[in-house]
This record gives C-alpha cells, sequence and structure tokens, in this order.
C-alpha cells in the first residue's frame, strides 16, 4: 500500500529529543499513521528523514532551529489528523496546552544563571551544531555539563574535556544518556537509594543495570557520572573518567568506586588502572571482556559482569569482601540449580532448535549477553543478538526503550525462524522509558509463542527487568506480567543470558556442557 507522506513546521521552536520521540510514539499509535518522525531540521537529521522515506515531509529552507514533524499514513485524512495531534502535544509540553499562556522560562544561559546562582551543572540537549557552544558557555560560567546531545565531532568533545579539565569541571558526554548526580537523575536513569557507592560509566544501561542491582542488594549511589561513549577512546584518552575518579575518592560520601565501560584502548586502560593503582578506596572495574590480571596488578576488583560488579560493591561497602576477593572468574559458571531448570526445559524443544535471538533495548546489555554466551557455549555459534537501539534500526523511529513497536515486530519474526530455542530479552525501566514496557511487549510475546505452537514448537523467552522498586514503572508489576505471559525471568541480565546458554547447551548434543559452579576446570 502506498503511502501519504504529511509534514508541518514549528519554526525556532527547539524541543528535546526525547520529549520528540515521546511524541513520535503517541503518533504512531493512531488509527492509520505508520510512521512518524519528529526532528530539528539540521542536515544530519534532514538525511535521516530522507533514509526513512519522509523526506518530502520537510520544506525548503527548514533550518537547524526548526522543527519538523513528518508522517507516513494509510490516507491523506489520517496525516492530517496525526499532524493536528502533533501540534496539540507540542503546545501541551511547552507548558501552553489550547492556547493557555505560556510559562515563561530563561531564553539564554546566562539569564538562566543570574535566576540560579548555585547552581553547578547545566544539562544540554540542543542540536549538535550548537552544542559545543553552549557546553563551553556553561562551562565558562562554571558549570558542570550533562551533554545528552549527539552528532557533536570528536575534536570538539576533545577541546571541551580539555577546557573541563583545566577548570576541574565534568564534561559527560556527548551522547551521554544516563547519570545520577547527588540523587538527582539525569536523562534515562532508575529510581535508586542514596548510599556509599560512586560510578563512573561510559555505558548507559551498564549504569542503569548496576545502579538497580546495588539499590536491589541492600546499598545506594552516591554519584553515577556518564562519560559518553567515546570517552574512553584513545584520542580522547578518558579524561571525564579519569576527572570523575578524583571527585569520587574526594567525595566523602564515596566509600567504593565502579569503573564501568566496553574495553578501552590498552593505553587507556593503562591510565585508568595506574590512576586507581594507590586508591584508599575500593575500587571495582568491570571492563567489559577486559583483561581481569591487570585490574588485580592494579590493586583493584576485576567483575566480569554488570551484576559481579553490583555484588561486589556492596560487599566492599559493607566490609563483607577482602582482597581474596580480586578474581572473578564467574561468567562462564552455572549453578546446578539453573543447569536443572535448563535441561527441564530444553525438553520441550524440537531437534532442531538450537539457537538463540536476542532482541535488546540496550545496548550495553546486548555486549554483556554476547559476552556471556561466548564464555559459556563458545564462539563458534550462529546465534544473533540485536541492540535494536542502535542507529541502524532507529532512523525515523522512536527508540525501543520508548516505544517497543519496532521491537515486537521482530519479536513476532522470531517464531518463524525454526532453528531458535530461545528469545532473549530486556526490559529497561526508569525515567525516561515506556510508563508500561512489559504490558506493550506482552501481547507480541504471546504472539510469539502461539505461533510457534501452531507451527509444532516451543518458543522459550528469557528476560530480566532492569530497574527497581521505587520506579515510576513498578518492577514487581512488571515483572508479574511478564511471568503471566509465561515468560522466564532471571534477576540481571547476565543471569538471563547464562539461562539462555544453558538451555541452548541442554538442547544441542554437540554443544559443549555449562561448566557448573564448583566444578572442577
Amino acid at each position: 500500500m502506498k503511502s501519504v507522506v504529511g509534514g508541518s513546521i514549528h519554526r525556532n521552536a527547539y524541543r528535546d529529543s526525547v520529549e520528540l520521540m515521546g511524541i513520535a510514539a503517541q503518533l504512531e499509535q493512531l488509527e492509520g499513521v505508520q510512521r512518524a518522525g519528529l526532528i530539528m531540521a539540521t542536515p544530519a537529521n534532514l538525511a535521516v528523514l530522507a533514509e526513512a522515506g519522509l523526506a518530502e515531509a520537510a520544506p525548503p529552507g527548514a533550518g537547524p532551529n526548526d522543527l519538523v514533524v513528518a508522517v507516513a499514513a494509510t490516507d491523506r485524512a489520517a496525516a492530517d489528523a496525526a499532524l493536528a495531534r502533533a501540534t496539540a502535544l507540542l503546545a501541551a509540553g511547552s507548558g501552553d496546552p489550547e492556547g493557555s499562556r505560556p510559562t515563561r522560562s530563561a531564553e539564554t544561559l546566562g539569564e538562566a544563571v543570574g535566576e540560579l546562582p548555585d547552581a553547578n551543572l547545566a544539562l544540554i540537549s540542543t542540536p549538535g551544531t550548537y552544542a559545543s557552544a553552549e557546553a563551553v558557555r556553561a562551562l565558562k560560567h562554571g558549570l558542570n555539563v550533562f551533554l545528552f546531545s549527539d552528532n557533536v565531532p570528536l575534536e570538539d568533545e576533545i577541546q571541551l574535556k580539555a577546557l573541563a579539565d583545566e577548570k576541574g569541571l565534568l564534561v559527560m558526554g556527548p551522547d551521554c544518556g544516563t547519570a545520577i548526580v547527588g540523587g538527582i537523575p539525569l536523562g534515562f536513569a532508575n529510581a535508586v537509594r542514596r548510599g556509599p557507592i560512586g560510578l563512573v560509566g561510559a555505558s548507559g544501561t551498564g549504569l542503569q543495570q548496576v545502579t538497580s542491582l546495588v539499590h536491589r542488594f541492600g546499598s545506594g549511589i552516591s554519584h553515577a557520572i556518564g562519560t559518553g561513549g567515546r570517552d574512553l577512546d584513545e584520542r580522547v584518552g578518558g579524561t571525564t573518567m579519569l576527572a570523575a575518579i578524583r571527585q569520587l575518592l574526594a567525595d566523602p560520601a564515596t566509600a567504593v568506586l565502579v569503573l564501568i565501560s566496553k574495553p578501552p584502548s590498552s593505553s587507556v586502560a593503562t591510565r585508568i588502572l595506574e590512576s586507581v593503582r594507590s586508591s584508599p578506596k575500593p575500587v571495582v572495574v568491570n571492563f567489559l571482556g577486559g583483561d581481569p590480571a591487570a585490574v588485580i596488578d592494579a590493586g583493584a576488583y576485576p567483575a566480569s559482569t554488570f551484576e559481579a560488579a553490583a555484588r561486589l560493591a556492596v560487599m566492599l561497602a559493607t566490609g563483607e569482601a577482602s582482597r581474596s576477593d580480586a578474581s572473578d572468574g564467574s561468567i562462564g559458571a552455572v549453578e546446578p540449580e539453573m543447569a536443572d531448570l535448563a535441561a527441564q526445559v530444553a525438553a520441550r524443544l524440537a531437534p532442531s532448535q538450537t539457537a538463540i535471538r536476542g532482541l535488546y533495548s540496550g545496548g550495553s546489555l546486548a555486549g554483556e549477553a554476547k559476552i556471556v554466551l561466548g564464555a559459556i557455549l563458545g564462539h563458534d555459534r550462529h546465534d544473533r543478538i540485536l541492540d535494536l537501539g542502535d542507529d541502524e534500526f532507529t532512523v525515523g523511529r522512536p527508540h525501543p526503550m520508548i516505544d517497543p513497536r519496532l521491537r515486537n515486530e521482530h519479536i513476532v519474526g522470531v517464531a518463524a525462524e525454526a532453528d531458535v530455542a530461545v528469545l532473549l530479552l530486556d526490559v529497561v525501566l526508569g525515567y525516561g522509558s515506556h510508563p508500561d514496557p512489559a504490558e506493550a511487549l506482552a501481547p507480541a510475546i504471546a504472539d510469539a509463542m502461539a505461533l510457534a505452537i501452531a507451527s509444532g514448537r516451543h518458543l522459550l523467552v528469557v528476560a530480566s527487568v532492569c530497574g527497581t522498586d521505587q520506579d515510576p514503572q513498578d518492577l514487581q508489576r512488571q515483572e508479574r506480567i511478564l511471568a503471566q505471559t509465561g515468560v522466564m525471568l532471571e534477576t540481571s541480565n547476565a543471569r538471563a543470558a547464562m539461562l539462555a546458554a544453558s538451555i541452548a547447551a541442554a538442547a544441542a548434543p554437540t554443544a559443549r556442557p555449562a561448566r557448573l559452579v564448583g566444578a572442577a576446570e
């Protein structure tokens, strides 16, 4: 069916990208609407719009300060209705529902500082073209910067972080999605109690997983400082992580540090570990897939998974861990109870079902799952773990943490793959995420299971929920909905991946068996 494309432009109407993704998700729920996108009309965003087949929605002359609403619908009436709804939602979001008088807000950073003279942090979420200039202004006003914006050139990031370092400030980002500063969540973050554990991470959902698990294990967070994904790149040099380490070491409220990242470049890893070698506070290091020996040599505590990092940090904070706990070899070890459960459910599978499919909303959680699966099953398999939040999948669409419909399409599609034994999922709660993700996912999961049964197979679904009992989505309710749908739940992403791997190992006679906890090497 040919789509009708409609568009509207709102001049000089900058909005935060999270708000725009949320509005797009609401538009796509309207009858007859197939795709919707709201973007600031920067050249990069207009190129994204063109890739999504919505280029004609942007009128000639649209500039970076202009907001473009684009929809693809089954007919003109549906497109027009969606554009009208977008206008209403934008007005409501700006504090101007149906023409009421808008609330005045500061129009410049200087005005904002004048109104809040004690502020020490600026959150910047402008188009990347302008983000660097705003960040420089904030730093010159003596403000730390949480830089949510993406598309910031690498050269700008290097210069911004050098300036911040000179001033004893932090630049979290660019493209920093998560932080908790003094108990205040920024970007996508979970509601956690205050406590003695401070984190620094180049991983958004990694920070969310560890902070949530620390909360669940009974402790709390002093600060969780995001660095942006490029900070540990050789060219950036780990500037923000090194500065954040110095601040947490000097912070009397922080008793234990946790460092989180995908493996940094070797020289940056050496610099990071050298900075904590003489630390008076215990330091847990979770560089996914990194070398634990180098961490131990620096006097720190290696953790191979996010769960291991959270558990070890809590033990150190309560005095229950010692230097003998500095070796973490648990990533490939499966508890006997988990192995028994895996064997029991694997007996329901057809002989052809040996593969795992992962459909993730969190990139770091997807990365951790790959590492766990490789440690248990080896790396010569053909399992597929997809990060559906990657740019490849989100062109012209909201992120799956905000709108699960893209993932729902993939979930139902997995049911048609005859070799799939296990579908592995993450569900991420917290500020900024979908208000009821389990309720939104459950119908697609049920449909996928029913389609598999209709084809003479069973589809096993394994998941974990990243969140806390204080999150607005209600952790217990989310887990209850998934369990009632037939999902096998684990308490962490690493454990969910371990269970999926154990099922696959039990289902495939030629696969190497899962190594049990306590078994001889």
